[in-house]
């Protein structure tokens, strides 16, 4: 007859095999691939920002990474060469030598003399900025057979461009910033307004085009000022989020071409805030309203990067940031954000990095192109193919569908 069970006690069912000795096991992870990644110095735009801060760099190189950067990238966004050298950055005094990682990173996009300086099949990650693209860009981009993804187009998982958002926020708040100083005496054409006006004196007023997040810091910074705001956009429910988002009513329409030419008329700001997700934006302000404006108004075309909403605007730089016509004093430079650089480049740098290390972990690229839809509708150009329709179209080159490329996993 064989022995009864041994009753387990409570307690030593909890703790049996605590104090014992285990098995040693071989840790197996996935592979991840080291990446170069390069920073160049910005030679463009009057380009003020960085695309990588030192304490991204840092994470990088915690992870295997080198990132070579060019000798006073980050000068004019307060980061000197001491900073990124003592995040693990190698300094490079020779612009051939950052280009000729296997990965570039910039805040501006490159120059005909910088794409020369690629090398086949590389990685480019930087803005698009439609207005400054000359006919030869895409061309060589794809004798190259570079894989280049733009930064504005680049979307997260709930369908929303993080670039976009974080730089519209900053464009917003610099946008009413700007007005208020070009309103002033100390500005040629100024009409030496308050923004906000004082007891018994009426505050400017501020027409804003488009009610996305650009919209949406624009009129926090101008309700604080104390502005009078009208929000035009024919999306209503954006219109609808943007009163709960400020928290209070606003004076709202629709974009009605007869109701938006009378608001202009007494209209002391514009700001064209109107983002396309592919191509150019629609004009929404013809010549004929911007004539009828008062003088020294104030125009600040933030979809400039993207070609502008209001029909008289062309780009402008930081160093001559601003024209007259009509009267109406424009200011049409495509990278306002620049203005903040230091706060911008930290920013852009915040959502470029996870970016990095997610290409790290996959073998291929091509792997990361499959498994994320918002990364695929960021890329432009793949292994010599165009891959965006709207470009295709503007450069008369032939278009291929990103997705019927990326048919499998490497």
């Amino acid at each position: 007859m064989s022995n009864p069970a041994k009753p387990i006690i409570f307690s030593d069912f909890f703790t049996e095999g605590q104090y014992q000795t285990e098995v040693e096991t071989l840790a197996v992870s996935e592979s991840k691939k080291s990446l170069t990644i390069g920073v160049p110095k910005e030679i463009i735009l009057s380009e003020h920002r960085v695309s990588l801060a030192p304490q991204s760099i840092r994470t990088l190189c915690g992870y295997g990474h080198k990132v070579v950067i060019e000798s006073g990238a980050g000068i004019k966004s307060s980061f000197s060469d001491h900073h990124f050298s003592e995040a693990g950055a190698h300094i490079s005094y020779s612009k051939e030598e950052v280009f000729k990682s296997q990965v570039l990173v910039k805040i501006a996009p490159p120059t005909s003399e910088e794409i020369d300086l690629m090398q086949p099949e590389q990685i480019l990650i930087s803005p698009l900025q439609l207005p400054v693209l000359k006919d030869d860009y895409l061309e060589k981009l794809k004798k190259k057979r570079i894989t280049a993804l733009a930064m504005e187009y680049l979307q997260s998982e709930d369908g929303s461009y993080p670039i976009v958002r974080i730089m519209s926020e900053i464009a917003g708040m610099s946008a009413v910033l700007t007005a208020a100083e070009y309103l002033n005496n100390t500005r040629e054409g100024g009409r030496g307004l308050l923004l906000g006006g004082v007891s018994g004196v009426p505050p400017a007023k501020i027409v804003i085009l488009g009610a996305g997040v650009v919209a949406e810091s624009a009129i926090k910074v101008a309700l604080s000022l104390g502005a009078s705001i009208r929000v035009f956009d024919n999306n209503i429910t954006k219109l609808m989020r943007l009163q709960n988002a400020v928290g209070r009513h606003l004076h709202t329409s629709s974009i009605n071409p007869v109701y938006l030419a009378y608001q202009l008329t007494s209209a002391d700001v514009v700001i064209g805030a109107i983002h396309s997700k592919s191509g150019r934006t629609p004009i929404i302000v013809t010549e004929e309203m911007v004539s009828k404006m008062k003088n020294g108004a104030v125009i600040v075309d933030i979809s400039i990067d993207q070609g502008g909403c209001i029909e008289t605007s062309h780009m402008t730089t930081l160093d001559d940031p601003s024209f007259i016509k009509h009267g109406v004093i424009h200011y049409c430079v495509p990278n306002i954000a620049s203005k903040v650089s230091r706060t911008s480049s930290l920013a852009v740098s915040n959502i470029i990095t996870p970016l990095l290390l997610k290409m790290s972990a996959n073998l291929h690229f091509d792997n990361l192109l499959y498994e994320h839809k918002g990364i695929r509708s960021g890329c432009y150009t793949y292994k010599g193919c165009i891959t965006n329709e709207y470009l295709s179209r503007r450069f008369g080159l032939k278009y291929t569908s990103l997705d019927l490329l990326m048919t499998s996993k490497s």
